[in-house]
């Protein structure tokens, strides 16, 4: 059998090993049934379907043909680096770390931190583009999480609001 995408082959393989790895974790959990769902259904739902797509995209990748046989090309390292930087950003700026001292700073200086440093993984960066959307998100997310769910994490540094 000949590949005639790398591309698809390679992240259809991707998608079904991850969703079956959760679909098996979450057998580790009380399943439960449709109506009275368990920790371990949304997980278990969640990695079959995503091993469904997986598969789809991998048979496509075998049967479909493409003009230039879609090569993998080189790991884009700016964009990796810069997204996990600013999910990890975030964790640190919401809650704190208490190892060196820092105290939460909060929802809404962690949201506009990560957007700062993940919109730099980006081709060009622009400080305006990026303050405007983490002004936005911050709303939102305010809006969402704090007025609305009723959610109970800090939203300003711990030295501000108290």
């Amino acid at each position: 059998m000949h590949i005639k995408s790398q591309k698809d082959f390679a992240s259809g393989l991707v998608y079904t090993i991850i969703g079956a790895a959760f679909a098996y974790g979450a057998t580790s959990y009380t399943i439960g049934s449709a109506a009275r769902m368990g920790p371990g259904y949304f997980p278990l739902l969640l990695g079959i379907i995503l091993a469904l797509i997986g598969s789809v995209v991998l048979f496509q990748s075998l049967a479909v043909e493409t003009p230039d046989g879609d090569h993998i090309g080189a790991l884009a390292w700016k964009p990796l680096i810069f997204i996990i930087a600013g999910n990890l950003l975030f964790g640190i700026l919401l809650g704190g770390l208490p190892s060196i001292k820092l105290p939460a700073m909060g929802l809404i200086i962690a949201i506009y931190g990560t957007t700062v440093v993940v919109s730099m993984a980006g081709d060009e960066f622009k400080l305006k583009e990026g303050l405007i959307l983490a002004t936005i998100l911050s709303v939102i997310s305010y809006l969402a999480f704090i007025m609305l769910l009723k959610l109970q994490f800090p939203v300003w540094p711990t030295f501000i609001s108290g």
